[in-house]
C-alpha cells in the first residue's frame, strides 16, 4: 500500500506541527549561518532584490475595456499595488495609475498575512463603467484563497452583509455571470470536493442570498480532478459552459442550454477546446480520426460551432506539427486568432483570419527573430488590439503593442541590469540514451560558444544546467536579471535543457514522458549534462542542476540515479516520496503525469525512479540544497523534509531551507524571492568554484 508505514519521517508531513517545525528552524538556523550571513551573500541579496523592486521594470498590464489593470510590488509597496490607467497615460513614462488596492494596508488594518493572487473585473456593456471585481487573497501564498468583492467605483470591499459576494479560504472556482450573478464551486462541506482537493460541483449564486441556497448546475465525480461551469459574456454569443477534468489531461465538455440541459461538445477527451464567438478550435493531443482522415497529435483545427454540435466534423486544419515545429499559443483577437510557433524552440508569430473565402494567413512585422515572443494580452471581445512581450537570455523584455493590420510599436523596454557585453547564447543537441536528439541553450562568455574548428578549447567553469520536464511546459528563453546578478556576473555558465516531459515540440514530446516512460526525461537530462562536459564547457565537479516543483523530482532523481554527473543540486519545492504523492494535497490530480503508486504495475516503473525510496547510504552523492515552503498547498512540504531528513541520517550532505510563508512559489514578495534566489547561487558558486 502506498501509505508505508515502516516510513520513519512520516511525522514531517505534519505541515504546521510544533516537532515537525522545530525540526525546520533548526535546520533553516544552520543553513543560513552557514551562507546567508556573510557580506558577499548580502551583497548579492540586494543586488538581486533591486531588480526586482525597481521601477524601471516594465509595469505589465491587462485591457479591461477602457482600462489598463496592473499589480506592482517594489521596496516601498512589498506585499503590492492593484492599480488601472488608461492607454493615453501608459505610453507616458509616468502614467498615472489609480490606486485601488494597497495590499499592505490591508494586511496591516486587518492583520492578515495576506497574498495577492488575482482578480477578475466584470466588463459591462458599457466598458468605462467598470463597478466590481471578484479579488482572490491567499494566507502566506497558498493556493486556497478567500475571495471578496469590490467595488471600483467607490475603492473598498463590498462586506458580505452588504450584498457582497464572500467565499472563505478554500481552493474555489469562481466567475461573474453578471453583476448580481456568478457561478461558483467551492468547499460547502462533504462532498463538495473531489479527491485532488478541488471543487466537484458548481451552482448559480444569486447576490443577497446564501451560498447554501445557490442553484446546482453541475457536478462531477469524487475521482475526477475538478469541475467548473464558467460564462462566456461575447456580445450575441453569450453561452454558459461546463467541464469535467477526469483527470490532468481529459475532460468532458458541455454547454449549458437555458433549460438546464447538457450539450456534449463531441470532441477528443485530451484534446484542448475552446469557443469564440461562432468558431470551435481544437487542438489534439494524441491522434484523432475523423473520416478518412487522420490528425496528429498537436494539430490545431477549426469549425463552426453551431454546425460542429449539430454533428458536422467538417474541420480545417490551421495548424499541423513537423518534426521540428510545435505551436505553443494561439489566442484569438475579436476578429483575428494569433499563433505563436516554435521551430527548435525559436518562437514565429503568425496571423490567421476566418473570412468567405476560407482563413487568410499573415504576418506580425517588427517582431524581433532574435528573441523568444509571446502573447500576454488581447481584446477578444471589443477590438484586435494585442500586447507581445519579448525577451532573451542577453536581451531585456521589450513591450510590444499593435492592432492585427497596424504596424506594431514598442511601447515599454526594460534596462539591463547586468553586463551582457561579453556574453553569448548558442543552442546545441545532446543524443539521450535512446537516440532521441535533445535541445539546449547554453549562456556563457564570448570564445567559450561557437568556435571554429581548430581554434584552443576554453577552459571549463563553474555552470548552472536548469531544467523543468513536465505537464507539456516549455522553457523558453527569457531575460532575468537575478540570474546575470547572481550567477552570469560572476562568470558562471547558464543552460536549459528542453528536455521530453515538456511542450517544446508538441504534445508527443510530453506523452513519451508520461508515466512509463518518465524515464525519458531524466535520461535527456542526463544526456545534456554529459554533453556539457563533452563538449569542454564544464567538468562534472563544475557542474550544477537546479529544478522546482516537477523540476524538483528531476532533482532527486539526479542526485539518487546520476550522482557522478554532478558536483551540486539546487531541489526546490520538490515532489521526492512518489510513492506517497497522490495522498498529500493536490497530489491525486497529477496521476495523468506520473501513474499510480497504488497499482502494482504502475508502483512497479514509479519505484524505479522515486528519489526518496532510492536514497542509497553506500553511494557517493554531490551537495544539495533543498528549499520548500511551509505555505506550498500544493506540494507538500514533506516531500522536501522527509528527504532532508533521510539524506542526513545517511551522512550524505544536504543543506535545508524552508521558507514559512509563500506558496508553491516558495516567497511571497521580493524580500523572501531574493532571499531565495541569493541563497541558491551562493550555494551553488561556493559549491562549484
Amino acid at each position: 500500500m502506498a501509505t508505508d508505514a515502516h516510513d520513519p519521517y512520516l511525522w514531517l508531513e505534519d505541515v504546521t506541527g510544533d516537532t515537525a517545525l522545530d525540526w525546520v528552524r533548526a535546520r533553516n538556523a544552520r543553513t543560513v549561518a552557514e551562507y546567508a550571513e556573510s557580506t558577499e551573500f548580502t551583497d548579492l541579496r540586494e543586488r538581486i532584490r533591486a531588480v526586482l523592486d525597481t521601477d524601471a521594470r516594465i509595469p505589465y498590464v491587462r485591457r479591461r475595456g477602457a482600462y489598463l489593470y496592473n499589480f506592482w510590488r517594489d521596496a516601498e509597496h512589498v506585499r503590492g499595488l492593484w492599480r488601472r490607467t488608461t492607454m493615453d497615460s501608459y505610453r507616458t513614462d509616468s502614467p498615472d495609475w489609480e490606486l485601488l488596492v494597497d495590499m499592505d494596508a490591508v494586511a496591516r488594518d486587518e492583520d492578515e498575512n495576506w497574498v495577492w493572487s488575482s482578480a477578475q473585473v466584470l466588463r459591462t456593456e458599457d466598458d468605462a463603467d467598470q463597478t466590481r471585481a471578484l479579488i482572490s487573497l491567499s494566507r502566506g501564498g497558498a493556493d486556497a484563497v478567500v475571495v471578496r468583492e469590490f467595488d471600483l467605483t467607490r475603492g473598498e470591499f463590498v462586506a458580505p452583509e452588504d450584498g457582497g459576494f464572500y467565499l472563505p479560504e478554500a481552493k474555489s472556482d469562481i466567475g461573474w455571470v453578471d453583476v448580481d450573478t456568478v457561478y461558483v464551486g467551492t468547499d460547502t462541506g462533504p462532498g463538495s470536493l473531489t479527491d485532488s482537493g478541488y471543487p466537484r460541483t458548481a451552482a448559480r449564486w444569486e447576490r443577497g442570498t446564501d451560498l447554501s441556497d445557490a442553484t446546482p448546475v453541475f457536478e462531477g465525480e469524487h475521482t475526477d480532478v475538478a469541475a467548473s461551469v464558467w460564462y462566456d459574456r461575447t456580445p450575441g454569443f453569450e453561452r454558459s459552459f461546463a467541464d469535467r477534468a477526469v483527470d490532468f489531461y481529459t475532460s468532458v465538455r458541455y454547454e449549458i442550454t437555458r433549460d438546464g440541459g447538457l450539450t456534449l461538445i463531441d470532441a477528443p477527451g485530451d484534446a484542448r477546446v475552446s469557443a469564440h464567438r461562432e468558431w470551435l478550435l481544437i487542438r489534439t493531443r494524441s491522434p484523432w480520426t475523423v473520416g478518412d482522415t487522420t490528425h496528429p497529435a498537436g494539430a490545431l483545427l477549426a469549425a463552426r460551432y453551431d454546425d460542429f454540435l449539430s454533428g458536422s466534423r467538417d474541420l480545417t486544419v490551421l495548424f499541423a506539427p513537423d518534426a521540428h515545429t510545435s505551436l505553443e499559443q494561439y489566442v484569438w483577437t475579436r476578429n483575428h486568432l494569433l499563433l505563436v510557433t516554435l521551430s527548435d524552440v525559436q518562437t514565429r508569430l503568425r496571423v490567421l483570419t476566418p473570412g468567405p473565402g476560407g482563413w487568410v494567413e499573415s504576418a506580425i512585422d517588427g517582431v524581433s527573430e532574435l528573441t523568444s515572443t509571446d502573447v500576454i494580452d488581447v481584446d477578444a471581445v471589443a477590438s484586435d488590439e494585442f500586447f507581445l512581450n519579448s525577451s532573451g537570455y542577453l536581451t531585456p523584455s521589450t513591450l510590444l503593442h499593435g492592432y492585427v493590420g497596424e504596424p506594431v510599436e514598442a511601447l515599454k523596454q526594460a534596462p539591463s541590469f547586468f553586463d551582457a557585453s561579453a556574453l553569448s547564447v548558442s543552442q546545441h543537441f545532446a543524443t539521450s540514451d535512446d537516440g532521441t536528439s535533445v535541445p539546449y541553450f547554453v549562456v556563457r562568455r564570448d570564445g567559450h560558444t561557437g568556435r571554429s574548428a581548430g581554434s584552443a578549447p576554453a577552459a571549463p567553469g563553474p555552470t548552472l544546467l536548469y531544467g523543468y520536464g513536465g505537464f507539456e511546459n516549455s522553457m523558453l528563453p527569457a531575460y532575468s536579471g537575478g540570474l546575470g546578478r547572481g550567477w552570469l556576473e560572476r562568470g558562471g555558465t547558464y543552460v536549459v535543457a528542453n528536455i521530453r516531459g515538456g511542450g517544446e515540440y508538441g504534445p508527443q514530446w510530453h506523452t513519451q514522458a508520461l508515466k512509463a516512460g518518465r524515464h525519458r526525461a531524466f535520461e535527456d537530462f542526463a544526456a545534456v549534462a554529459g554533453d556539457l562536459v563533452a563538449r569542454g564547457i564544464t567538468t562534472a565537479a563544475q557542474l550544477g542542476a537546479q529544478g522546482g516543483s516537477n523540476g524538483g523530482l528531476l532533482m532527486g532523481v539526479m542526485l539518487t540515479r546520476y550522482p557522478e554527473l554532478f558536483g551540486a543540486i539546487v531541489c526546490q519545492v520538490p515532489l521526492l516520496d512518489m510513492r506517497r504523492y497522490h495522498l498529500l494535497l493536490a497530489g491525486a490530480s497529477w496521476m495523468a503525469e506520473y501513474g499510480d503508486p497504488d497499482d502494482p504495475e504502475q508502483w512497479e516503473f514509479i519505484s524505479k525512479y522515486s528519489p526518496y525510496q532510492n536514497v542509497d547510504p553506500d553511494r557517493a552523492y554531490p551537495p544539495v540544497l533543498m528549499t520548500t515552503s511551509t505555505r506550498d498547498d500544493r506540494v507538500h512540504p514533506g516531500h522536501a523534509r522527509k528527504m532532508a531528513a533521510l539524506l542526513e541520517e545517511q551522512g550524505h550532505e544536504v543543506h535545508y531551507y524552508e521558507n514559512i510563508e509563500g506558496g508553491h512559489g516558495g516567497a511571497a514578495d521580493n524580500a523572501q524571492l531574493a532571499f531565495k534566489s541569493a541563497l541558491a547561487y551562493e550555494f551553488l558558486w561556493r559549491t562549484l568554484s
